[in-house]
């Protein structure tokens, strides 16, 4: 297969769940270019999700600490499952993410040593993954929510609240987990981004045959729902779908957010 390789193909599969023959024939059509070959079967209607997915699961343990005004979190990584819920690998995770919220993101780096030793008695590729602090300034809450699972965090979410309380930052914090938002607001999405999904809507419109008069209106429709799986404000409350986070917060603001997920 020039361009491409079998592996590409199963790839190309597994993130748009299309069977072979389709991602053989989506990959061929785009000189084997794998984003390319994504939205080509996206505009074709035969891919069931066309989202950027990491192809290899990943393990680990999310760590997070609140400290008055501040909260931390820290991804360590590793390989096996095994090794993730193990005491000496979660005991080293809570440690970054003390250390992290008392100094700062970079302090991770006074821990490599430790790092190093995990990998050498524990026998597999342990990392710092993902490393996230904020800190509420006057007028302002943080909260921090952790999702457990099998003794160690797998879903860590801090959020700082301006204008509310501490309760209603952790329900934001919660909707956060849950629906995982890439951006604030509408605005925070990079203009090419939406730029390229509008075009890739109108593809998806016209080989579906819709008249061209109503094309307008269905691509904006469609792109206001693609907005409200990335945009926190737009995302539907979890409690509540009628209501969006928006409505949630009232005269609340969310200053910032920040997620670190196992495998994300």
């Amino acid at each position: 297969m020039a361009g491409f390789s079998a592996k590409d193909v199963q790839a190309l599969r597994q993130s748009t769940g299309v069977g072979m023959l389709d991602a053989k024939r989506a990959l061929e059509a785009c000189d084997g270019d794998m984003q390319a070959a994504i939205t080509w079967l996206r505009e074709q209607g035969l891919a069931d999700k066309a989202k950027r997915q990491d192809r290899e699961a990943s393990q680990g343990a999310v760590a997070g600490v609140r400290d008055r005004s501040v909260a931390a979190l820290v991804e360590l990584r590793c390989e096996t499952d095994f090794v993730a819920k193990s005491a000496e690998f979660v005991a080293l995770a809570d440690e970054l993410a003390e250390l992290v919220a008392a100094k700062g993101e970079g302090a991770v780096a006074e821990h490599q040593g430790d790092v190093d030793h995990l990998v050498t008695t524990l026998k597999e590729n342990i990392s710092i993954g993902r490393v996230a602090r904020l800190e509420a300034g006057d007028g302002e809450v943080v909260d921090l929510y952790l999702h457990q699972q099998s003794g160690r965090g797998v879903n860590g979410v801090v959020v700082v609240l301006r204008d509310g309380r501490e309760e209603l930052a952790h329900e934001v914090a919660l909707n956060v987990a849950f629906a995982r938002p890439t951006y604030l607001r509408r605005e925070d999405v990079p203009a090419d981004e939406v730029a390229a999904e509008r075009q890739t809507l109108e593809n998806i419109t016209r080989n579906e045959g819709k008249p061209e008069a109503a094309m307008a209106k269905i691509v904006e429709g469609r792109l206001n729902g693609w907005f409200k799986e990335r945009v926190l404000l737009e995302q539907p409350y979890v409690q509540d779908e009628k209501r969006s986070v928006q409505d949630l917060l009232g005269d609340a603001q969310v200053v910032a957010f920040a997620q670190v997920v196992i495998g994300a």
